[in-house]
């Protein structure tokens, strides 16, 4: 999934930082009550909230507030039930039957059944679906519906990722069947079974969605959510400051200094972790500049990145290696790493040829400068500052690089998913199960698929095969060990770092819990007393 950007997102606390003591409490605060609405900053608008059509955060973050899936994670992180209630394994680990909710309702009132579990699966693995979620269902050898409230899956080779692969959004099959999923305007009033409905959305303004009382885990406290979409982070930090938003992720100037106010401090709770997600410098392989892994290894060592956590993160994060988190179990502590080093870049390039200067100090090889652009999104200053410091250092070595900084969704549709880039500052975050096949498998090169670098190796390809083929841990572990040496050896990304979450959130809302699964994961039981709520929502 993107970072401004993503697939699934839950993020993995690490050395979490408590927010100062809960402002405003009183005696009244032990009773939970209904109202007031959340209005959280985002710098992109969603592309549509039919997810596996989407690549970006913030129509995830949107969609899993409307739909549920068949299981999720707990806070603890271990898979729990949402749709199914229950479900057994066979002992070979290829059968999973699960055992549905009854008496569960889509928004407009139609029964939950197993007919929509199979078609949201039926719809995904169909090849007119342009979705870049569709590889771990075509594992399924047979799906099939028990009974109304039974779904049974059958595999016909073990895959690791079997079980949480059904936390996929469930689609409701008496609105879809028989439809372009492509075309049908569910994607921008879509009816689901989640805690929230879809009320409004006002292109590039706001996302409003409002309490649904008949959720089947019990009505959300809070009554209402908006999504406000507000390109520039420093636009949404003074909303913030004015109480025009109540809750976004704070750059790091705003975590460390713009925050630490009376005002801020006595209004306002903070946190800090280390997210599970990484930010990279990605070049498009089919680009000649990049085909030699010398150059790319060689612009490795030029980048400065312990400059960018310092200059830029503030010291909020920490160098990234590879694309699993530091600390996790599929982690790879010993992979190769690069320095910053000139002089180490420049002999690269010179073994790659690029040895001849222009009269500019730019190195050329066959007559053609080594330039190129790179691409990243509005709103995020941290990202344009490390291109920034990337384009510094690179200038020191001969090369030219150009910044470019684009609209979310230009970026994303008209740049990334069409493969019209040279490079990009870009972000993923995570699942919690190690499995990078979306990501990193040559078959996940297509337009609007995931590996949108076009990096492609037969070893890799291999091992995430393998990797995913195998329920035992230790097997998986050897696997993800070397799929990372590999990749730490090829340097299709430039790893720069993994940055600190930190979501600020104003004090009124109550019941926010940090756990491994992060802040979000009981958000149906947050509240506001009474006395404080600010905002109501009406209901059509």
């Amino acid at each position: 999934m993107w970072k401004y950007g993503l697939i699934i997102f839950f993020v993995l606390l690490s050395g979490c930082h408590s927010p100062s003591e809960t402002k405003n409490s009183s005696a009244e605060d032990d009773t939970p009550v209904y109202g007031d609405i959340m209005v959280e900053g985002s710098i992109g608008d969603a592309s549509n909230l039919i997810s596996i059509l989407s690549t970006d955060s913030a129509s995830h973050e949107i969609s899993r507030m409307i739909f549920n899936g068949l299981v999720k994670y707990d806070k603890d992180l271990n898979i729990t039930g949402d749709l199914a209630e229950s479900w057994e394994i066979s002992p070979d680990g290829l059968v999973i039957t699960f055992h549905l909710r009854k008496n569960v309702k889509w928004h407009d009132g139609h029964p939950f059944t197993a007919e929509d579990v199979l078609y949201s699966y039926q719809v995904t693995v169909d090849p007119k679906t342009p979705t870049a979620y569709a590889g771990d269902f075509m594992k399924v050898k047979k799906a099939e519906i028990i009974d109304p409230y039974t779904f049974r899956v059958t595999y016909d080779k073990p895959f690791a990722p079997a079980l949480m692969s059904w936390g996929s959004v469930v689609y409701p099959r008496h609105l879809l069947v028989g439809k372009d999923i492509t075309k049908t305007p569910f994607a921008y009033r879509p009816i689901g079974t989640g805690p929230y409905r879809f009320k409004e959305w006002v292109r590039g303004q706001k996302i409003v969605l409002v309490s649904n009382h008949e959720y089947f885990e019990g009505r959300p406290k809070i009554d209402g959510f908006i999504m406000r979409i507000i390109p520039d982070m420093a636009t949404m930090f003074l909303e913030l400051r004015g109480n025009g938003i109540d809750r976004m992720n704070l750059t790091p100037l705003q975590y460390t200094r713009q925050t630490e106010t009376p005002v801020f401090k006595k209004n306002f709770n903070k946190y800090q972790y280390l997210s599970f997600s990484y930010t990279f410098l990605g070049y498009n392989l089919k680009n000649p500049l990049f085909q030699d892994k010398r150059v790319r290894q060689a612009l490795a060592h030029a980048v400065d990145k312990n400059a960018i956590i310092s200059g830029v993160l503030l010291g909020l994060g920490q160098p990234a290696t590879g694309p699993l988190k530091p600390g996790t179990w599929a982690y790879n502590p010993h992979v190769k790493t690069y320095p910053h080093d000139l002089e180490k870049a420049r002999l690269l390039l010179a073994e790659a040829g690029w040895t001849h200067k222009n009269r500019d100090g730019l190195l050329e090889k066959d007559g053609k400068v080594f330039a190129f652009e790179i691409i990243t999104n509005q709103g995020n200053e941290t990202r344009i500052k490390c291109a920034e410091i990337i384009q510094e250092n690179l200038k020191k070595i001969g090369i030219d690089v150009k910044i470019r900084v684009l609209e979310w969704s230009s970026f994303i549709n008209d740049f990334i998913n069409k493969r019209a880039f040279e490079a990009t500052i870009l972000g993923w975050t995570i699942t919690m199960d190690p499995d990078m096949y979306d990501v990193w498998h040559s078959s996940k090169t297509n337009q609007g698929e995931l590996n949108f670098i076009s990096f492609a190796n037969a070893e890799v390809d291999a091992l995430l095969d393998r990797g995913r083929g195998t329920f035992d841990q230790r097997e998986r572990k050897r696997c993800y060990d070397r799929i990372q040496e590999i990749i730490a050896e090829e340097q299709p990304y430039n790893f720069l770092y993994v940055p600190d979450a930190l979501p600020i959130i104003q004090a009124r809302f109550r019941g926010v819990e940090v756990s491994p699964a992060g802040i979000g994961h009981n958000f149906i039981h947050w509240y506001v007393p009474r006395e404080e709520q600010r905002l109501l929502m009406k209901r059509e």
